[in-house]
């Protein structure tokens, strides 16, 4: 399922940026989406063989979670794809608390799996998920924002994005701390 999930955020991608002409791709930095994005989702899986591979006892890889980790690529490429963001008022919103629980979801599978008390998973989850939603925002700004149409907004949906963007993550947090409890029973 990841590898689907990462062709078909590619092959987006590579239309966004190839194919001349549509208005909604414009101003939304698809080159720099096109090399950031799929190095992005390969980062858990990387990590994940890095660590695992010399580990005979180890477990065949969480493909669930890498999944959860790479489908908020898809999620927002495929939104400007069908112009989402721009035709639907709470999109984005949506969006940044959507994806971001999916991200700490896959994320906090990968890593939480020792975090005790469970109160903890949702604190590493929270915290880990703000510090992305920071980066993000920044990301974005210096990409397309700076420059852009969007700057005398951009401080607001910054705003906006980073809290919705925790939130996300701290109700992911909650997710994978019962999980966690409930498979320890």
């Amino acid at each position: 399922m990841p590898v689907l999930v990462l062709v078909l955020t590619v092959g987006q991608l590579a239309v966004a940026e190839w194919w001349p002409g549509i208005e909604r791709f414009a101003d939304k930095a698809f080159g720099a989406r096109l090399l950031a994005y799929p190095l992005l989702m390969l980062v858990a899986p990387a990590i994940w063989w890095l660590v695992n591979r010399r580990r005979p006892e180890s477990q065949g890889p969480p493909y669930g979670a890498f999944t959860l980790v790479m489908l908020p690529f898809l999620v927002d490429v495929t939104g400007n794809s069908l112009d989402l963001y721009d035709a639907v008022g709470w999109w984005d919103d949506a969006n940044h608390f959507v994806n971001w629980f999916l991200l700490l979801s896959g994320l906090g599978l990968l890593l939480c799996g020792a975090v005790r008390p469970p109160w903890a998973v949702v604190l590493v989850a929270g915290g880990l998920g703000a510090i992305l939603a920071i980066g993000w925002e920044v990301g974005e700004w210096w990409t397309f924002i700076r420059h852009g149409t969007e700057l005398d907004t951009a401080y607001e949906d910054t705003l906006g994005d980073e809290v919705l963007g925790t939130l996300g993550a701290v109700c992911a947090g909650l997710l994978v701390a019962r999980l966690s409890r409930a498979g320890s029973r």
